[in-house]
């Protein structure tokens, strides 16, 4: 991206390794933060001598707190056009997001940084040997290079979250509220997203539901995945599944906070479910690439749990979270391929076990090595 564009924008939940990115990969580059008071006032009264000050451009870390910087970046990056002069980090879609598309368009790479791909883990040797360790710490780094249970980790970052990121993006004022609903959304993950039963259940109204489905989405704490298009002569459903963009942040939220406690959990198929769709969305944003992933259910519960979309050509997937193949997991796929004349194309199943192989025309592949269907899919 660096490469091509004057301006390189990282963006990504809290703490998902941004700066630390930004840093190693341009360590020439003088740092800012906009998150110091000094700074972002600096900022907000020079705009122009604070970017004077950086000739060869900077690293200016989450540049949403300092909006009115993007149209005097646009003049700085029109005047002489660098490849890679600065790079931006931000943990806000909403303030990052938008500055970039009213002053910046056309003059941005954009990356989407998400926490550690478990193929990043193994390939550090710190993927975490059982499914069920993974599932409860979680992906985030800080719990990978620091001393530091996930328990006390995530306490202080839905504290910290709760604190900053929604009374900024949005005016929320029972925070207790708006900590029950985050709670409410974590027991929904790899569900059909249903607004008015989770307004209900949280005792807000509908509106209010959907403005702070779109705060989560917007500070990368949930993802929605949407459903295919494609009808194959049946009633489709049209709401998003949600999903959490860690899993250990959602079994957190859900109480379970060892692995022995996910082993029999009720969530346990929903959360490893959601461990694999944000494998996929990772191996995409990895790649620079944008989202080609769907689910698709009809109206009498045929359900494919990941499509991958690529031109005309669909990519079926099922996820089941046990050790053990039965017949029934092959069953979806099957049904899907005689709706959608792919009976001898190639489909996955991702399951919780630990031994690769095939059924028919069906690969069998285990949790650990989610990272292969990558490869040969060109995701």
């Amino acid at each position: 991206m660096a490469k091509g564009f004057p301006i390189v924008a990282i963006t990504g939940p809290r703490q998902s390794g941004k700066t630390t990115l930004a840093k190693l990969t341009f360590p020439q580059k003088p740092y800012l933060s906009l998150e110091d008071p000094d700074v972002r006032s600096t900022a907000e009264s020079d705009p122009r001598g604070l970017l004077s000050s950086f000739p060869n451009g900077a690293i200016l870390d989450e540049a949403q707190r300092a909006p009115q910087l993007f149209s005097y970046l646009q003049t700085k990056v029109d005047e002489q056009i660098i490849p890679g002069m600065f790079v931006l980090t931000g943990s806000q879609q909403f303030g990052l997001l938008s500055g970039i598309t009213q002053s910046l368009a056309g003059r941005v790479g954009l990356i989407h940084l998400l926490p550690f791909a478990a193929s990043e883990l193994s390939s550090a040797r710190q993927l975490p040997e059982s499914l069920e360790e993974l599932l409860v710490r979680g992906l985030y780094p800080p719990l990978y290079d620091r001393n530091i249970s996930p328990g006390d980790w995530f306490f202080g970052y839905i504290a910290t979250y709760v604190e900053r990121d929604a009374r900024q993006l949005i005016n929320v004022r029972d925070l207790s509220a708006f900590q029950r609903f985050v709670k409410m959304c974590a027991a929904r993950t790899g569900q059909i997203l249903n607004l008015s039963s989770l307004a209900s259940d949280c005792g807000i109204t509908h509106n209010t539901a959907s403005a702070w489905i779109s705060v989560l989405e917007a500070s990368y704490l949930i993802y929605l995945l949407r459903p295919h298009h494609r009808n194959f002569n049946k009633r489709l459903i049209k709401a998003p599944k949600l999903y959490f963009l860690d899993v250990g942040l959602a079994a957190w939220l859900l109480g379970i906070h060892t692995p022995e406690q996910i082993r029999f959990h009720a969530q346990r198929g929903a959360i490893f479910e959601t461990f694999v769709v944000t494998e996929f969305l990772k191996g995409r944003f990895n790649q620079g690439l944008p989202s080609n992933l769907f689910y698709w259910r009809d109206s009498k519960g045929l359900e494919i749990d990941l499509i991958l979309e690529a031109g005309e050509k669909l990519d079926a997937i099922e996820i089941k979270s046990g050790q053990t193949i039965v017949p029934d997991f092959f069953s979806s796929l099957k049904l899907w391929g005689k709706l959608a004349g792919q009976t001898d194309l190639p489909a996955w199943l991702i399951y919780g076990g630990d031994k690769e192989f095939t059924n028919e025309n069906i690969s069998i592949v285990p949790w650990k090595n989610v990272s292969s269907i990558f490869k040969l899919l060109l995701i």
